[in-house]
């Protein structure tokens, strides 16, 4: 028995794909911060060129968690997920929180040489 879509996978996904979009950049810059240094820390930018690839599919993994998250309570049905009000709530404060870090990654290359 399948379990009903709830968002989550979609959710997981699109944060996972912000974190690998802001490794390359923000990675460096936050372990510098933290007085974490090293040739190693250099490394870290091997990711740069999957940088698109990682933004184009948190976009897509936040498009789908924003139809299956949002949508209306009445479109639920009883047992599921989404018809627990406590479970919305935190659904959409995960989404919040993940479409900051998509924010963060796409608008850091641009940010970044303010701090260098």
């Amino acid at each position: 028995m399948s379990e009903p879509q709830s968002g989550r996978g979609a959710l997981v996904a699109g944060g996972l794909a912000a974190l690998l979009a802001s490794t390359c950049c923000l990675g460096p810059l936050v372990l510098v911060a933290l007085g974490v240094s090293g040739a190693w820390v250099g490394n870290l930018t091997a990711l740069e060129p999957y940088r698109p690839i990682f933004i184009g599919a948190a976009l897509v993994a936040l498009f789908f968690a924003h139809r299956r998250i949002f949508r209306p309570v009445q479109d639920c049905k009883p047992g599921e997920v989404c018809a627990i009000p406590q479970v919305r709530a935190s659904y959409k404060f995960l989404f919040w929180a993940v479409a900051v870090l998509v924010l963060v990654a796409l608008g850091f290359p641009y940010v970044v040489p303010f701090f260098y």
